[in-house]
C-alpha cells in the first residue's frame, strides 16, 4: 500500500531520529549527517527539509528521548494497590533492563547526549524539557497511589518519581558495569525506602 504523503514524511522523520541516536551512540559531538542520513537510507537533504538541518534534526532527537524504563507493569497494577507496591514493581522493572544485554549501548548513549547539551543552550533546554516530562509522566502513575492509608498528591508523586529516577539511574549504571552486589530484590527494597513523609512531602 502507497503512503500518503503525511505518513511518508512521519517515516523519513522517525527512521532519521533512530538513525541519530544510533550514530550519536558511537560517535557523540563528532557525528556527520552524511552517516546518519545513510543509515536512515535517506539523503541529507531530506534532513534539511524535515529538520532544517543536522541541529534541528538533533534537537528532535533530544527531544523525543524520555528515556528508558518501560512503565508498562505499572500501569497494569490495579489503582487501589498501595504505592509502596508500585514503587517496588518500577525498581525491579528497572533492574531487569539494566541487566539487559542492551543496556550498556543505552548508557553509552546518554553519555554522548551529555556531550552534546552541555555546551548548546538550545539542546540543554529540550533534554530538561524530555527529563520532566519523563518525571510527569511516572508521577501521573504514583499519584493518587496509598499510603499509610492516605493517597499521595501529584506534587508528593513529582517528588518521589524525581527521588526514584535518580536512585534507580544510579544503581542501574552500577548494574550495567558489572559492580556485583545488586540484585532486583535490593533495587525494590531500596527503592520503598523512599516512601517516608520526608521524601514525600507536604499533602
Amino acid at each position: 500500500m502507497r503512503l500518503t504523503r503525511a505518513e511518508s514524511k512521519a517515516v523519513n522523520k522517525r527512521a532519521l531520529i533512530d538513525a541519530a541516536r544510533e550514530i550519536v551512540g558511537k560517535e557523540g559531538s563528532q557525528a556527520k549527517l552524511e552517516d546518519i542520513a545513510e543509515l536512515a537510507g535517506l539523503t541529507t537533504g531530506a534532513v534539511y527539509s524535515l529538520f532544517g538541518g543536522k541541529n534541528g534534526l538533533i534537537v528532535a532527537m533530544v527531544d523525543d528521548y524520555t528515556g528508558p524504563l518501560d512503565l508498562q507493569p505499572v500501569v497494569e497494577i490495579a489503582q487501589d494497590r498501595p504505592l509502596e507496591e508500585v514503587v517496588a514493581a518500577i525498581a525491579r522493572q528497572y533492574w531487569r533492563m539494566s541487566a539487559d544485554p542492551e543496556a550498556a549501548a543505552m548508557l553509552l548513549f546518554e553519555i554522548r547526549v551529555m556531550d552534546l547539551v552541555l555546551n548548546d543552550a538550545e539542546l540543554l533546554a529540550k533534554l530538561n524539557a524530555a527529563i520532566n516530562a519523563s518525571e510527569a509522566l511516572l508521577a501521573e502513575h504514583l499519584a493518587g497511589r496509598e499510603h499509610a492509608g492516605v493517597p499521595i498528591t501529584r506534587e508528593q508523586a513529582v517528588r518521589l518519581a524525581r527521588a526514584l529516577k535518580a536512585l534507580l539511574s544510579g544503581l542501574g549504571q552500577a548494574v550495567v558495569l558489572g559492580v556485583q552486589g545488586s540484585s532486583e530484590e535490593y533495587f525494590a527494597d531500596v527503592a520503598t525506602s523512599l516512601v517516608t513523609p520526608r521524601v514525600l512531602g507536604p499533602a
